[in-house]
């Protein structure tokens, strides 16, 4: 039987759906929350003032409703587009949809609530991981790495070699100067040091031939992964997953 709420027809009209649920934002929402999102680099141009948590709240019901989320995106709404990512259902997500909601993003966190809700988990995330990081877009080349970040926490279904591939282009990516794609390649390299510790070592190496590079990213990258990876924390986690 499939689980409450997922996989099964909802009552009403998907565009009645979708408009209860905006008017549920703007009543939850907070405006003065927004001064602060964007502090935090937040684009708040089309923002409510919604929190994640409530976001969440909000989303439970609705779970693998492929259909809302796809009129909840469309609405161009910075939480709305959040709450997409918390409902859509991965199994749904065509390469088509991808790359259009990858080219609509302007902000690091719907960025990496859409890769780490929703992406991560279609059948094309190691592909697309690969591909977007070569990209020049900014926002398109963070997804490539939050995606590569968010699969190696998520993903344990998948053997380390696949991770192990994506550290030529982690190298790679070191050198764009630019704050958002910088950060999402310390974030990936991190991720799929912790994940073994064959990986760890591999991750580790990698960062020290980024410190050879004339960029002050890599070296930045460099240090800021060094740092965890060889800290005691993840030392001792990684002795407990030997087996």
């Amino acid at each position: 039987m499939p689980r409450a709420n997922e996989g099964t027809a909802r009552p009403g009209d998907v565009e009645e759906r979708a408009r209860a649920l905006l008017r549920h934002l703007q009543e939850i929402a907070d405006p003065s929350r927004l001064e602060g999102m964007a502090r935090y680099g937040i684009e708040t141009t089309r923002a409510l003032g919604v929190t994640v948590t409530e976001l969440r709240g909000t989303a439970r019901p609705h779970r693998r409703d492929h259909e809302l989320a796809q009129r909840l995106w469309t609405s161009g709404i910075h939480e709305a587009r959040l709450l997409a990512t918390m409902i859509d259902d991965p199994a749904e997500v065509t390469e088509a949809q991808m790359e259009s909601w990858v080219r609509d993003l302007d902000s690091w966190d719907l960025c990496d609530q859409l890769c780490s809700n929703l992406l991560d988990r279609t059948s094309l995330a190691f592909d697309k991981a690969a591909e977007w990081s070569e990209r020049e877009e900014e926002f398109v080349r963070r997804a490539g790495f939050a995606l590569m970040a968010t699969s190696a926490v998520h993903r344990k279904d998948v053997p380390d070699e696949r991770f192990e591939r994506f550290l030529p282009s982690i190298l790679r990516g070191a050198i764009d100067e630019r704050n958002y794609v910088k950060k999402g390649v310390s974030w990936a390299l991190r991720q799929i040091g912790k994940r073994s510790p064959g990986l760890n070592r591999k991750a580790i190496r990698t960062a020290e031939r980024m410190q050879a590079l004339d960029s002050r990213s890599a070296r930045w990258i460099a240090r800021d992964a060094l740092r965890e990876l060889e800290s005691d924390a993840v030392r001792e986690r990684l002795r407990g997953t030997r087996r």
